[in-house]
């Protein structure tokens, strides 16, 4: 009963098939010249039904948020995202690091999303071309939120309206983008690029694969300093094929999609079985794969003494306690109802 965060599950049989393919044929062309890193860029060309994006993998999220963010904005640049963003909580300053000094403003939203309302206004301040003020140059939207929300085409569009406005790129972290696909059901083009997102961080550690995150280019002009950046912030693998041959499995036959319909599914079973429960209350709309949830001490209790995993969560409300669960692309039914049946007994 492992709920504490799709980051601590393992990696999906045919991805550690194919890696394993990949090292043991052979010899191949290094830095990204291989035939697996060509084969993963066309796969997402015709996935995101463009043919002119550009991709570069790279092994981490934080390295696809930061290189991508430095490839929008000068040192001197303002980066708009919402105040629990991964960039701004929880990568330890590495995209102000990576963009050689861009700060980020927080622009605060219910849920995890950004306020269109706070943003606009934040974004129309008489800063422009004044030298005494960072320069607003990004909006970096999270899918799925921190919270566990996600956005639909229609409000990634409503932002990225108001980014064009006042000429920002648009970045969207896609730690979980495959979730939020997975419940919105639109196209992928249709959540980015069509939408208004220049750049995404496509994820994919989080849902099935070792260690591998790709940066999509849909605007290729902001991929031109990308190679330069990411040698000078150790990024280049030399071995790439080992890091493409991951993205390729994950995207053979739709195995990302279901690997998040899987982990969006244990989710809701999981939220059926809670909400039914006296004195349980949900913080946010679960649309993904992230349940916060308001839960009576001795529920927590005796679950912990049952050898459950989640984090604790931080409540606004004095007293009460609060606990993040995360599902993922190998959560056992069996374990979510195990979890139920000691939650209820409790």
């Amino acid at each position: 009963m492992n709920f504490r965060s799709d980051n601590e599950v393992g990696a999906h049989p045919a991805v550690l098939a194919a890696v394993t393919k990949a090292f043991t044929s052979g010899s191949a062309f290094s830095y990204g010249a291989d035939d697996w890193t060509q084969r993963v860029e066309r796969r997402l060309r015709d996935l995101f039904d463009k043919p002119d994006l550009v991709v570069q993998p790279v092994i981490t999220g934080t390295a696809a948020n930061s290189l991508a963010l430095a490839c929008c904005t000068p040192p001197w640049g303002a980066v708009f995202c919402h105040a629990t963003s991964h960039i701004a909580a929880e990568e330890t300053g590495a995209p102000e690091f990576y963009t050689g000094g861009a700060r980020l403003f927080r622009i605060d939203g219910p849920a995890g999303k950004i306020d269109p309302v706070k943003f606009a206004e934040a974004a129309a301040q008489p800063v422009y071309g004044v030298p005494h003020f960072s320069q607003p140059t990004a909006l970096s939207i999270t899918q799925a939120t921190e919270c566990g929300t996600v956005y639909g085409p229609e409000e990634v569009a409503a932002l990225s309206t108001i980014a064009r406005r006042h000429d920002l790129a648009v970045h969207m972290d896609g730690a979980r983008f495959a979730n939020a696909l997975a419940y919105v059901g639109c196209s992928p083009a249709e959540l980015t690029w069509k939408a208004g997102v220049d750049v995404l961080s496509f994820g994919a550690t989080k849902n099935g694969v070792l260690a591998a995150e790709a940066v999509v280019f849909f605007k290729p002009e902001l991929a031109k300093d990308y190679p330069y950046r990411s040698k000078r912030g150790g990024h280049m693998l030399s071995k790439m094929r080992l890091i493409s041959s991951q993205l390729e499995a994950y995207l053979d036959n739709g195995l990302w999609l279901d690997n998040a319909r899987h982990a969006n599914a244990m989710a809701r079973r999981l939220v059926a079985g809670l909400s039914a429960l006296p004195g349980t209350q949900l913080m946010y709309p679960v649309e993904a794969n992230e349940i916060f949830v308001v839960m009576q001490a001795h529920r927590h209790d005796a679950l912990q003494a049952a050898g459950a995993k989640y984090h604790p969560w931080p409540s606004d409300r004095p007293g009460e306690r609060a606990f993040r669960l995360v599902t993922a692309f190998d959560t056992d039914p069996a374990d979510v109802d195990n979890f139920l049946s000691i939650a209820k007994a409790a």
